[in-house]
């Protein structure tokens, strides 16, 4: 079997490159080797993801996972960014990307999660696996991927440098920031299994909720290659989607990480917070996954659609062709919705 234990520093260690990767004029994490990308602390952490989800399946376990027909699109989608852009209407596209690289920036905040004893609340032993090695150099290198590593920048800084290569420097809305703080604010989460304690509850659902967002930033992926790759309405058709390219190979080994926790945390037992009875692992990690799954692709696209319409009043004083604008604009609506089947389980394994 391949090895299964790791250090902090194996963990975090780089592969070599040939030429580092500059975006915006930022010295960044990753680099170059033979004209291709390679992402930064992936000497180790890749074979180390590998060796943990075969391990998984070789026991007859299965790998968690976001269903595709649940993945919400990129508001405003492609034909929609691109007419604002042609109309110029520049603030609404702006703002989007604004805000991804602001949210990655807040990435690095993972470092910060408190886990508790795993070794106390999950019945069977963890050694050699991607659980035991969260807070030995996981948590760590995604930290320092979104939001950069002292000299270096990270995916905050190649966002922010994507969106000015291909708007050719747009300028910043003064109330990004502000309108993201207060749009965030969420009521007191109801608990979903009680009899666990509250630390290792809101580990798993904070591991969970960042999961999904890594699983449904591919769909932001997608959608920004295309945008700021199509020549039309880009000032750089190479250069920024290449950037954007390079973040979304960054991003695999979080979501494939999370993945492997989560399947590991679902294959095990978990005990009560006071030791007096226990809960299946799968029982609770479908039910948290699938909580959040459901609110965060439900409530996001609504969220995304009234502050696109609300920047779409805001750039026009022409009130009839703001009017005309919008119904053009909101004619190229997917129409996508989350899909329902009563009170149905989802699927949320790999096969």
């Amino acid at each position: 079997m391949s090895k299964l234990d790791w250090t902090r520093d194996e963990l975090l260690a780089d592969l070599p490159y040939d030429e580092p990767l500059v975006a915006g004029g930022v010295r960044c994490h990753g680099g170059f080797r033979g004209g291709r990308y390679v992402s930064p602390r992936t000497a180790n952490r890749v074979p180390a993801i590998d060796a943990w989800q075969a391990r998984l399946r070789a026991e007859g376990h299965r790998l968690v996972d976001v269903p595709r027909a649940f993945v919400p699109p990129h508001y405003p989608n492609y034909p929609q960014a691109k007419l604002l852009l042609q109309e110029g209407v520049r603030d609404p596209v702006t703002r989007s990307l604004t805000l991804i690289s602001i949210v990655e920036g807040f990435g690095a905040r993972i470092r910060e999660l408190s886990l508790p004893d795993l070794r106390k609340e999950v019945v069977e032993d963890l050694s050699g696996t991607a659980l035991s090695h969260l807070e030995g150099g996981l948590f760590e290198a995604h930290a320092r991927d979104e939001a950069g590593w002292r000299e270096e920048g990270g995916h905050k800084q190649m966002w922010e440098a994507a969106r000015d290569l291909g708007l050719a420097k747009p300028e910043i809305p003064d109330d990004v920031l502000l309108a993201m703080m207060m749009g965030g604010g969420r009521g007191e989460r109801k608990r979903l299994f009680p009899e666990l304690s509250h630390r290792l509850e809101d580990a798993i659902t904070f591991m969970a909720n960042v999961m999904v967002v890594e699983i449904f930033a591919e769909d932001v992926f997608e959608w920004a290659k295309k945008l700021l790759g199509d020549p039309e309405v880009s000032a750089d058709p190479a250069g920024a989607p290449a950037l954007v390219s390079h973040i979304q190979a960054d991003e695999k080994p979080h979501v494939e990480y999370l993945r492997t926790a989560l399947s590991e945390l679902r294959a095990r037992t978990l005990r009560s917070h006071e030791g007096k009875s226990q809960i299946s692992g799968q029982r609770v990690i479908d039910g948290i996954l699938e909580t959040q799954l459901r609110q965060m692709a439900s409530t996001r696209p609504q969220r995304e659609r009234a502050d696109v319409q609300k920047a779409i009043r805001l750039a026009l004083d022409d009130a009839p062709r703001a009017a005309a604008l919008a119904t053009r604009f909101e004619g190229l609506d997917s129409g996508w919705a989350f899909p329902e089947h009563g009170d149905s389980r989802l699927e949320l394994t790999l096969p």
